[in-house]
């Protein structure tokens, strides 16, 4: 059986507007572009490993975020289980504290970042 990894990851919205994040040289599947998030530690609240992966991540503190929905998605080596967050509002300045590259992406246009598989789907429902 593949081990389950719990994931969450933040749609963050600004000017109509949601920011997409490429993953860092260096990281697993490296070159991907994703929303912001990550693995949720042992006995934590998914709302709290939002606020504290995009503290970590992006040097941001979300403020208004409310989960949307979640998906489970199956790699070659595991299974991933992604809960997503809309998040309209943050204090801080964004800041790409893991050297990753960010984009305002609008979801008027078509998607032109290759982007995870496991986020197809969410990406898709963003652009429709």
């Amino acid at each position: 059986m593949k081990p389950l990894i719990e994931v969450v990851a933040g749609i963050i919205w600004q000017d109509g507007q949601y920011l997409a994040v490429e993953r860092p040289e260096g990281a697993k599947m490296a070159g991907w572009w994703e929303f912001p998030g990550g693995k949720i530690e042992p006995g934590e609240s998914r709302d709290d490993a939002i606020v504290r992966e995009l503290q970590e991540e992006l040097g941001v503190t979300p403020v208004e975020f409310e989960y949307w929905r979640d998906l489970k998605h199956e790699y070659d080596e595991f299974v991933v289980q992604l809960y997503f967050f809309h998040i309209s509002n943050y204090t801080g300045r964004l800041t790409s504290l893991e050297d990753q590259r960010m984009e305002w992406v609008d979801p008027a246009k078509p998607p032109t970042l290759d982007y995870l598989p496991a986020d197809i789907v969410i990406v898709e429902a963003l652009h429709k």
